[in-house]
């Protein structure tokens, strides 16, 4: 029987709970290239062991007991404007159209829990079946969250869960990138850069904010045992929502108070453009930059052969499609895993063409494709 899935094949995904060691090789290229065959490192916000995403598929007939609903459903995002979510949404929404499911409602909560609590009150008063979202704050926007699920909506979460709901009870299930891994993956990218001896810094997001956390763990964690001769020098946390200009802020007080710094990893890619500016405005374009997210400004700047050195990409597309199918084994009452993670995916210039297809199901766009001749 035919079955709807992702687009990744099993067998390119190798699942490996990961505690603590992080030194697969004795080189950047030979980790780098051992990483790549889709290793997966995180955990689950509770620990939980990872499901592969293709493992996440709907029968012809669950699709047809689908279709036959008329459901419905709403995309509470923490905010858009960026590659990753723009890829997240039209995932979803190309999935959920397939599934027979309406999407009803596409919410921007700006990153601001508040915002994003009146936008699920606003979407439970048009009764979706489902809901998937990523909560800004898992503390502050829980209450809302308990109240989609007590009547009795379908919640998929994206990387980040609310507090105190358990998987299987008050929600269906959790979809992430494996982000410890992509912190591991950025690493080895920066010590690849350095010839593995040098400076760095650290701009991280200072929230309770589980993915991001791992990001910062990852790279730490690699760092120390891999690269002894590179040392982390500072650490600066940003609080958005403008992410490009606190990580500016925080990049340039690092470049004044060590001169000598080499390198600095940013969270995700917006800080990491932020990063970009503070280094342009000091006359330290030498400076090595790597991140998390194949966005296009960091994208371009990596085919120009600038800053941006490396960066490990989460997969937001194939993300969308997982979340989307598992909102229909909601509907259906399906058992469903409590986690469910897609692989890093290192990317370096040599490569970005190709990774781009691979993260956004669509050719780089011309900006890119241009800087790169």
């Amino acid at each position: 029987m035919r079955t709807i899935r992702t687009g990744l094949l099993t067998s390119a995904v190798c699942l490996t709970a990961f505690f603590g060691q992080t030194s697969f090789a004795e080189t950047p290229d030979e980790a780098l290239a051992a990483l790549a065959t889709g290793t997966v490192m995180s955990t689950g916000p509770s620990g939980e062991a990872p499901t592969a995403a293709s493992e996440i598929s709907l029968t012809d007939e669950e699709m047809a007991k689908i279709k036959a609903m008329g459901a419905t459903a709403a995309i509470v995002m923490q905010y858009s404007g960026t590659d990753w979510t723009t890829a997240q949404v039209a995932a979803l929404t190309a999935t959920f159209e397939t599934m027979g499911i309406e999407v009803i409602a596409v919410t921007d909560a700006g990153f601001k829990p508040e915002k994003q609590v009146a936008d699920i009150e606003t979407v439970l008063a048009q009764n979706p079946d489902i809901i998937v979202s990523i909560p800004t704050d898992p503390v502050a926007t829980a209450s809302a969250y308990k109240a989609a699920a007590a009547q009795g909506v379908k919640i998929v979460f994206m990387d980040n869960v609310a507090a105190g709901m358990t998987a299987g009870k008050d929600y269906v299930s959790v979809v992430s990138a494996d982000n410890y891994g992509n912190g591991v993956v950025s690493a080895h990218l920066m010590a690849k850069a350095l010839d593995s001896k040098g400076e760095v810094g650290l701009v991280y997001f200072a929230a309770d904010f589980f993915v991001t956390s791992q990001r910062r763990d990852g790279f730490k964690a690699t760092m120390a045992a891999s690269y002894p001769d590179i040392k982390i020098v500072d650490e600066q946390g940003i609080g958005g929502p403008d992410f490009t200009g606190d990580a500016e802020k925080a990049a340039s007080a690092m470049l004044i108070q060590h001169p000598n710094i080499n390198g600095i990893w940013a969270v995700w890619d917006l800080p990491a453009e932020g990063v970009m500016s503070a280094a342009r405005a000091a006359g330290r374009e030498d400076l090595v930059i790597t991140t998390v997210d194949l966005g296009q400004n960091v994208g371009i700047e990596m085919a120009k052969g600038g800053m941006i050195k490396g960066l490990g990409a989460q997969r937001p597309y194939d993300q969308g499609v997982t979340e989307a199918l598992l909102g229909g084994y909601g509907l259906l009452g399906k058992p469903a895993p409590a986690y469910v993670a897609l692989p890093a995916l290192p990317v370096q210039r040599e490569s970005l063409l190709a990774d781009w297809k691979t993260v956004y199901r669509a050719d780089a766009p011309d900006s890119i494709q241009q800087a790169i001749k």
